[in-house]
C-alpha cells in the first residue's frame, strides 16, 4: 500500500495590486480551469478561487422556485406543460425600452431567450441549465436579455455563483397566471416572415405538443389528453412526508378518486413538491373533472389535518403510492 503524504498546510493566497484594488473581498473572474487564478495566489483557478465556483455550480437546490409566486405553476410549466405563457413583473420595473416580459415554457430553437424587434423579452423555462440553481440560470438570462439587441436570441452560459435568483428580481406581489396554449403559435406574430429555421421549428414542436388544459377551480392542476387515456397531473405545495400520508388514507378509504373510471395512478416528484398523478377515461374532459377536483381539495384538507398513526391499511396504500412515484428533478 503506497505510503501516505503528510498533510501540508497551504500557503494563503496573497493578493495583486489589482486584486487589492478591488478589495480582499471583491469579486474574482471567472477564468479557464487552469490557468492562474486572478486572484494572484500563483495556483491554477481549479485549485483555488474555482472550487466556490465550481461547488456552487453543481449543488442542488431542491425547490428552485419556492418564495415565487405561484411555485406550483413553475413546476408544472417547466416539466409537465408543453405550450404555455406567463407575464412576469419586475421587482424594479422594465427598462427603458421593454414594453414586457413574458415566461414561455419553450422557445424556437430551444433559445433561453429572446429579444423581440419591439424590445420586448421571452424566457424559456423548459431549457437544460449549467448549475444547480435553476432560479439562478434562469435570473442570469432574463437580466441579458433585457439588454440585448432587438431581434436577438440570448445563448446560454454558466451563471456566476453570486449572481441574482429569480426571487431578486421578480416583484414578490406580482400575479403568476399561467396561459396554457394549444401549440406555440405564440412564436411567431408574423409568422409569414419567420425564417425557415423557426418555421420549422415550429412545425415540430407543435406535432409532439399534448393538449393540456389547466383547471380553473384548484391551482396548479393540469388535464391532458393522450391516445389511450386521459390524465390529470397536479402539483401540491405541501410537505412530501405529510401529503404523502394523506393520500394514503383517502386511497385506504376508497375516497381517492375523482369519479367513476378514475384512479389515482401513483405521483412524481420534482423540484421539491409532489404531483399526483390520475388516470381518467378517454371520454373524461377537463370541463369534466373540475367539480370532482374541487370535492378532493376539502377531502384532501381534512385528510392533511390528521396526525394521528397510519392503519395497516393506510400504510399499505402509502408504500402503494411511493413505489409508483417517480422522480423528475
Amino acid at each position: 500500500m503506497a505510503k501516505k503524504r503528510p498533510p501540508t498546510k497551504a500557503k494563503r493566497p496573497q493578493l495583486t495590486d489589482g486584486a487589492r484594488a478591488a478589495g480582499a473581498d471583491g469579486p474574482v473572474p471567472v477564468v479557464g480551469a487552469r490557468e492562474p487564478c486572478p486572484c494572484g495566489s500563483g495556483r491554477r483557478y481549479k485549485a483555488c478561487h474555482g472550487r466556490a465556483a465550481a461547488h456552487a455550480a453543481t449543488e442542488l437546490v431542491h425547490r428552485p422556485f419556492e418564495g415565487l409566486p405561484g411555485e406550483c405553476d413553475w413546476v408544472a410549466l417547466r416539466e409537465l406543460v408543453p405550450a404555455s405563457t406567463v407575464g412576469l413583473t419586475l421587482k424594479d420595473g422594465l427598462p427603458e425600452g421593454v414594453p414586457s416580459v413574458t415566461l414561455a415554457t419553450v422557445l424556437p430553437m430551444a433559445w433561453p431567450a429572446l429579444r423581440r424587434d419591439d424590445g420586448s423579452v421571452l424566457l424559456g423555462l423548459q431549457n437544460d441549465t449549467a448549475s444547480g440553481d435553476i432560479s439562478r440560470d434562469l435570473a442570469d438570462t432574463l437580466q441579458r436579455a433585457l439588454t440585448a439587441d432587438p431581434g436577438t436570441p440570448v445563448e446560454g452560459r454558466r451563471a456566476p455563483a453570486d449572481g441574482p435568483r429569480l426571487q431578486d428580481l421578480l416583484d414578490p406581489e406580482g400575479v403568476f397566471e399561467p396561459v396554457v396554449h394549444p401549440g406555440f403559435e405564440f412564436w411567431v406574430p408574423d409568422a409569414e416572415n419567420a425564417t425557415p429555421e423557426v418555421t420549422a421549428s415550429l412545425e415540430r414542436a407543435n406535432a409532439a405538443a399534448v393538449p393540456t388544459v389547466r383547471l380553473t377551480g384548484v391551482d396548479a392542476a393540469y388535464w391532458c389528453e393522450t391516445p389511450e387515456k386521459n390524465h390529470l397531473r397536479w402539483v401540491m405545495p405541501h410537505p412530501e412526508e405529510q401529503l404523502l400520508d394523506a393520500l394514503a388514507r383517502l386511497h385506504a378509504a376508497g375516497r381517492s378518486s375523482l369519479g367513476e373510471g378514475t384512479r389515482l395512478v401513483g405521483s412524481f416528484r420534482a423540484h421539491g413538491l409532489i404531483v399526483p398523478v390520475w388516470d381518467l377515461p378517454s371520454d373524461v374532459t377537463a370541463e369534466d373533472i373540475e367539480k370532482p377536483t374541487a370535492e378532493f381539495a376539502e377531502r384532501l384538507s381534512g385528510a392533511l389535518a390528521t396526525d394521528s398513526p397510519l392503519t395497516p391499511d393506510e400504510r399499505r396504500a402509502r408504500g402503494g403510492l411511493t413505489n409508483r412515484q417517480v422522480t423528475l428533478s
